[in-house]
């Protein structure tokens, strides 16, 4: 089996950090944090209340994109909300090989975690990325996770299904 190279993806406030770390920590990969791909003027956007535009997005997904195909052999976990088909295909475009491990959740539960927290994405954007998620499709290589479980025991499932999936294979 070759090193995961996975996106743990989803709406602000699903836990795509702590579950990240804990999948690269599990695989013995490296771990990066999505949002410290984003620009400066991205970051005071969406502090100031405001929603990414695609445009806004399009060089920041390519960056993790660069990431990850540098990633390729190696494996490497990265956190990126990669809320639409289209955002992911830019991704796979990079590094075919990626797997999405996408974090979903009740409405109130993401909302009190995002309630609870320091950092740059304000509570009022969540409604305007839950509007934006596209789910996964059938034809792209992932899977769902509910959040209620730990960062530790999503990872040992998902790392369990991707195993489970490649001995398919």
């Amino acid at each position: 089996m070759s090193p995961p190279l996975v996106v743990v993806m989803g709406i602000s406030g699903v836990g795509k950090s702590a579950v990240g770390h804990a999948v690269a920590d599990d695989s013995g990969v490296p771990y990066a944090d999505g949002d410290d791909y984003h620009p400066q003027a991205n970051i005071e956007k969406m502090s100031a209340g405001q929603a990414l535009t695609d445009e806004d997005r399009w060089p920041w997904l390519d960056l993790i994109g660069g990431w990850l195909a540098d990633h390729d052999e190696q494996g490497g976990v990265i956190s990126c909300s990669a809320l639409r088909r289209v955002y992911r295909d830019v991704l796979t475009r990079h590094a075919p090989r990626t797997v999405f491990l996408h974090l979903v959740g009740d409405h109130e539960l993401i909302l009190s975690r995002m309630e609870g927290r320091d950092h740059f994405m304000p509570v009022s954007l969540l409604e305007s990325q839950e509007a934006t998620l596209e789910p996964l499709e059938a034809d792209e290589n992932g899977v769902v996770f509910d959040v209620t479980e730990t960062p530790e025991r999503i990872a040992a499932a998902f790392l369990l299904w991707l195993r489970t999936t490649e001995a398919q294979a």
